[in-house]
């Protein structure tokens, strides 16, 4: 197996911007760019000046490798809130604070829906007004149509702009103090480890550690190393070679399998979806933490819940803890009655589905979650036996209650998934109609790797917090030897996983 084939020829272009091979974590660009990056960082620690600079320009070109020459928009995000924020720590005026918080959320809030509601909203229009037309009988109506405009949808937009708007709604609120150095901001905005796919970073979390002199301990090291080696495992091993060999084919040609293996291809792709987000967060965490900055945890074994409410207290915790403090609370939270309550928190999870897609389909998977937690609200409120989370119970009813979440959560992840809402009816039409239990024994043996794949996923994913906490604590207490050859037998089990057939995003070639 060849890993090295190095092209000195190619180099030059491997760093200029590749639409069709962004820069990730688990590339091997990233690994190589990312060693010669630490090797000046270090003696950089203890100028803070110097060490924000350079951290920030390695920030935007990982930003450049990711989205070309869009990585303008994220510095003009960064110039803009920062000014904003520069006049809001120095007015006193009620109505101009609120002013310039509506000028931050028309321009962050204006660039996403541009880059990423704009055909969807004309498209919505446009079926609209053929509607309109075709009741009131308007032939110019009914003859409307619209071709999709080509825009380029920049990497994580979502993420730097909701990670600014809580910067700026927080001194709005007077939780922070506003930054006085652009470049301190331009830092925030963009650190590179939660850049492109979080997690979403709070400003009073961050900031802070900015200033201090980045040191790692070696349990933090440690730390780190079980981070990293988890979720490249869990990204570029169970999350693609589930994807590409067994999920992809279900989701799009549902009518070809029976409705044992369209649920499989369910529960392959809750396993698949956990493992590509957690993953990736569990690398930035860790590469966050190997430069001396820790970011809170981003998801805790969100199947392990009991109730949907503890679901969205441990799933992508840093964006349902946004939605909460920065939409639900603001839309009134529970303060206002039980019924604006119910209202509030389906409004927070449509626009929590809206913003992982502009479609129908994610809005549907936010009013999935919206009603339940509604639901959950309802049935807490009238039954003291109901309870918020799996803790809380007996063990019976927490097992019950751990079946009934996660088989809700999959439902909605069939719309969230799909690329159609024919193909979510054709998956449970096969399901309800066309199940077989008997071609389960058939899957087991024609998708053996994939079935290894998934059951070791699920069982590390139940695995008890205790022994993941004594795992963890062996690579932390271990010698260095020892996490260089942990890293290094991570890596060869993704390229031996590459070699049989799948084609996950580690590439060393050169």
């Amino acid at each position: 197996m060849e890993i090295f084939n190095l092209d000195l020829s190619r180099i030059p272009s491997l760093l200029g911007y590749q639409p069709g091979a962004p820069m990730i974590f688990s590339s091997g660009l990233f690994f190589f760019l990312f060693i010669l990056f630490v090797l000046i960082y270090i003696p950089l620690r203890k100028y803070a000046y110097a060490r924000i600079f350079y951290v920030t320009l390695f920030s935007l070109y990982f930003y450049y490798k990711s989205s070309g020459i869009w990585f303008l928009l994220l510095m003009f995000t960064a110039s803009s809130d920062f000014c904003i924020g520069r006049l809001l720590s120095l007015s006193s005026n009620n109505l101009e604070r609120k002013l310039l918080v509506a000028l931050s959320l028309c321009v962050n809030l204006g660039m996403l829906g541009y880059f990423k509601y704009t055909n969807f909203l004309c498209q919505a229009f446009t079926g609209l007004g053929v509607e309109i037309g075709q009741i009131f009988g308007i032939e110019q109506l009914q003859k409307l149509s619209y071709q999709p405009m080509d825009i380029f949808l920049p990497v994580g937009i979502s993420f730097f702009t909701f990670q600014s708007l809580s910067y700026i709604i927080d001194i709005y609120r007077g939780r922070i103090q506003s930054l006085k150095r652009w470049i301190d901001y331009v830092f925030y905005v963009s650190f590179f480890p939660q850049l492109v796919a979080g997690p979403i970073v709070r400003a009073r979390d961050f900031i802070p550690q900015i200033y201090k002199t980045p040191s790692v301990s070696k349990a933090e090291f440690g730390e780190g190393l079980f981070l990293i080696v988890c979720g490249l495992f869990k990204k570029a091993v169970i999350s693609d070679y589930i994807s590409l060999n067994f999920v992809d084919r279900i989701f799009d040609a549902p009518l070809l399998y029976t409705g044992v293996e369209n649920l499989l291809g369910i529960y392959g792709y809750a396993l698949q979806i956990y493992c590509d987000f957690s993953g990736y967060s569990d690398m930035a965490i860790g590469i966050a933490l190997l430069l001396g900055f820790r970011f809170n945890i981003n998801f805790d074994s969100p199947y392990q819940s009991a109730t949907i409410t503890e679901f969205w207290r441990r799933w992508h915790i840093s964006l349902s803890s946004w939605l909460k403090d920065y939409l639900y609370i603001s839309l009134g939270g529970n303060r206002k009655g039980k019924v604006r309550t119910y209202l509030n928190l389906l409004i927070t999870m449509l626009l929590g589905g809206l913003w992982h897609g502009a479609s129908v389909r994610f809005l549907i998977w936010g009013a999935i979650h919206g009603i339940s937690l509604a639901v959950h609200k309802f049935v807490m409120g009238r039954f003291s036996s109901f309870k918020q989370s799996g803790e809380l119970m007996n063990p019976l009813r927490r097992v019950i209650g751990v079946l009934i979440t996660f088989h809700v959560v999959c439902f909605g992840w069939i719309f969230f998934r799909a690329d159609s809402m024919q193909r979510v009816g054709e998956m449970l039409t096969q399901i309800a109609t066309n199940f077989h239990p008997e071609v389960f024994l058939q899957f087991l043996s024609g998708y053996k790797v994939v079935s290894f794949m998934m059951i070791t996923g699920y069982l590390m994913h139940f695995m008890p917090k205790k022994a993941e906490m004594k795992m963890q604590l062996a690579v932390t207490k271990s010698p260095l030897v020892i996490q260089a050859l942990i890293l290094i037998i991570a890596v060869f089990i993704v390229f031996q996983v590459k070699s049989a057939g799948v084609q996950p995003f580690i590439y060393f070639q050169f």
